[in-house]
């Protein structure tokens, strides 16, 4: 088969979880299947070189990349309008198309397929960025009408889509994400206390890691913490460790408020290098999001042998099952009572942390490219 693939999501200077995804995909499915073609569609822009280094890593001898001279920002606005051709910039090569973005433009060669994360925009609103909100209200329903498959990263967001848009759910399957379990899993000890020096952790902690916005309910979570650390002459420390997203200064303001500014570390964006020794070193990872379609975070943090904390809401409870700490992310109090089980209870931690360690299988990347690769093979071959 000669399949396409929409590389917007590779090409940003920080991959997000969109980008994480689509990168464990394409590197299992060019691997697995090497006499299918794959090639990496993309807007290069005024400058292309920056781009094609970052998509350097994915070539293979089928893995190869097509560039189309124009602003990818400027024709996704565009689409919001107008109907501009995919066709005119890409050609008729691809028997597939894969969009892994949510928007599928009009005019694709083949047949398209495209994967919807989620629904947040639908279900918290309030939650997104303006911008990435008017551009799914625009142009959601178009895409899911112009695709041939809808593939979504759990049984949660596949409900969640039937909701919203119950006229598509014959197209919709669902692909479970995988982790890399080459970037997470058991670090040694000269790893983690090179990361503890850097980000000057002299103590236990506890490890959040991922955005820093509303919807990952860091704020009830630095409330939790404060109940938590109550009594305690030495607690451990709550490290909020990730990038800058959007409306965070009441999630940065939260712990001086509280006045326990000095137990809450904010670390900013972490290198690659330091990942897994960081979240190996943590006492517990704690993850209360109150909307995900997935949720990788909790599983790479199994992967490294950590206990989890994380929420009954949206897909965690399906992706985690039994073996993590759940707790109703709106209630301070009981996100405060499982860090404090967590504390307190060795048995647990090790618990967890064994049964972590097993889950984790349940979700490879290989396994992930042979769902995907079933669904091309559907359309293409019927």
């Amino acid at each position: 088969m000669r399949i396409a693939l929409d590389a917007q999501p590779l090409i940003g200077e920080r991959l997000t979880g969109i980008g994480y995804c689509q990168a464990g995909q394409l590197t299992a499915l060019a691997k697995q299947y090497p006499n299918d073609s794959y090639c990496l569609q993309y807007f290069s822009g005024r400058d292309d070189a920056p781009k094609r280094e970052r998509l350097q890593p994915y070539l293979r001898e089928n893995v190869t990349l097509q560039a189309a001279k124009a602003s990818g920002y400027l024709y996704r606005m565009a689409l919001t309008i107008l109907p501009v051709s995919y066709q005119h910039y890409f050609g008729k090569d691809a028997e597939i198309t894969h969009f892994f973005n949510y928007i599928v433009p009009p005019n694709v060669h083949g047949k398209t397929v495209v994967t919807v994360h989620d629904m947040v925009y639908k279900a918290y609103p309030e939650t997104m960025r303006g911008r990435t909100k008017y551009m799914l209200q625009l142009g959601l329903k178009k895409s899911l009408e112009r695709a041939d498959r809808i593939v979504t990263d759990s049984e949660f967001s596949k409900s969640e889509i039937c909701r919203y848009f119950p006229q598509y759910q014959e197209k919709l399957r669902v692909v479970y994400c995988g982790v890399n379990t080459k970037q997470f899993h058991s670090a040694c000890e000269s790893e983690i206390q090179e990361a503890r020096k850097k980000y000057d952790l002299d103590r236990d902690y506890f490890l959040y890691l991922g955005t820093v916005e509303p919807r990952k309910n860091l704020s009830r979570l630095i409330e939790a913490y404060q109940i938590f650390v109550r009594g305690k002459q030495s607690p451990p420390y709550l490290v909020l460790a990730g990038g800058n997203g959007w409306r965070n200064s009441e999630i940065y303001q939260k712990a001086s408020e509280l006045g326990i500014q000095k137990y809450v570390k904010f670390t900013e964006y972490v290198p690659e290098e330091f990942l897994c020794p960081l979240m190996c070193g943590a006492l517990a990872f704690v993850f209360p999001s109150i909307y995900e379609g997935f949720g990788m975070p909790p599983l790479e943090a199994m992967a490294c042998g950590v206990p989890v904390l994380t929420a009954v809401a949206a897909s965690l409870p399906e992706v985690v099952g039994e073996d993590a700490v759940l707790v109703d992310p709106y209630k301070p109090d009981e996100i405060a009572g499982g860090l404090e089980r967590l504390y307190m209870d060795e048995k647990l931690r090790k618990r967890l942390s064994e049964a972590g360690k097993r889950r984790v299988l349940d979700y490879s990347w290989e396994r992930s490219a042979e769902q995907l690769h079933a669904i091309y093979e559907e359309l293409c071959h019927g």
